[in-house]
């Protein structure tokens, strides 16, 4: 008798089945597993019903303590939206050994991408003269590049160092530009052997033509940008700002770009879409972009597969490779939003 193949729970919300599994993906997770897809056939009462033999739940449905008491065949619950949110017993999974796996990796490549494109756009004011000439200017040359900086050669400062830093970091080796970075949840040691200078956040942001914001949102990182910390960027320096709106006091880093003395490039917002109405929107000095960096065909794509190489390695009593391992220590400190 063939062997029964694990269970896989699919219920992807608030991503999309098609968005995050190519054709081959998904055949080859059907291919391995018992796959019972709860997107095509939403039904929340079948899902728990199921879940005590789910070897697997791909999503980020509801998991309180109860249910995931009642799993014991569990091994993994991989969220394919790219947050952690508190929607999940997490001590209570991790006391079960099931492990906890975020997509966020997949994202990174192509944020650290977006993030160079901006930080080049507002060193050299691409955006703004593109306005200004489809708006009847005629300057040219020395006309219009009075406050045009390089990036090669710049002082550059990192807020958090993960993913997207690591990412972004390999992107700026051409440009030779001396990196500091604050980031409290590494040692020195890890910024050092990747070459960077690690700094206090008033060190890193004082010094800095370049600053780029990759924190993640927790309680110890709510507007961790205040206003005194904003103050602390040299005139004319460079923001781009792509992690989470919540690390920024967007009232104060505001006062100080209509002040004329900052540019920056702002992909997330405190409420998104950005209003109508939103003051940024008259701001020359600002790329405003409507959190777009990470959310590409490649990068969703990515997901499926990431999905299905870890699953296959846990299958065959191996650990996950490819997607994020939940820390204990952090997980439940996390506080990112769904994004629209």
């Amino acid at each position: 008798m063939a062997a029964t193949r694990p269970l896989v729970l699919l219920k992807p919300a608030p991503q999309l089945r098609d968005r995050i599994f190519t054709p081959a993906a998904l055949e080859r997770l059907r291919n391995a597993f018992t796959v019972i897809d709860n997107e095509a056939h939403p039904d929340d009462a079948d899902f728990y019903r199921r879940l005590p033999d789910a070897f697997a739940v791909v999503g980020q449905p509801d998991l309180n303590g109860a249910a995931l008491a009642g799993a014991d065949q569990l091994r993994a619950i991989l969220n394919v939206e790219g947050n952690f949110f508190p929607n999940v017993d997490y001590p209570v999974a991790f006391a079960l050994n099931v492990r906890v796996l975020g997509c966020g990796t997949a994202y990174a490549q192509a944020v650290a991408e977006y993030s160079l494109a901006l930080a080049l756009d507002i060193a050299r004011g691409i955006t703004r003269e593109d306005h200004n000439t489809r708006a009847g200017s005629t300057a040219m040359v020395s006309g219009s590049t009075a406050d045009s900086i390089l990036l090669r050669g710049a002082s550059v400062g990192f807020i958090g160092f993960g993913n997207l830093g690591r990412a972004l970091h390999r992107l700026l080796a051409p440009f030779q530009v001396t990196v500091r970075a604050y980031d409290p949840w590494l040692p020195d040691a890890i910024l050092t052997d990747a070459g960077i200078i690690p700094a206090t956040l008033e060190h890193t942001l004082s010094e800095s033509q370049f600053v780029f914001v990759l924190a993640t949102a927790t309680p110890d990182s709510a507007h961790l940008l205040d206003a005194e910390m904003i103050d602390l960027l040299p005139d004319g320096a460079r923001v781009v700002l792509v992690s989470r709106a919540a690390v920024v006091d967007y009232d104060a880093l505001y006062a100080r770009l209509a002040s004329g003395t900052l540019h920056a490039a702002i992909d997330v917002w405190p409420v998104e879409p950005l209003p109508s109405d939103s003051p940024f929107r008259g701001l020359t000095n600002v790329v405003i972009s409507a959190h777009r960096a990470g959310g590409i065909p490649q990068a969703f794509f990515s997901i499926g597969d990431m999905v299905c190489d870890d699953l296959e390695l846990m299958a065959a009593g191996l650990p996950p490779q490819r997607m994020q391992i939940a820390a204990p220590e952090l997980v439940g400190r996390y506080r990112n939003r769904p994004v629209g």
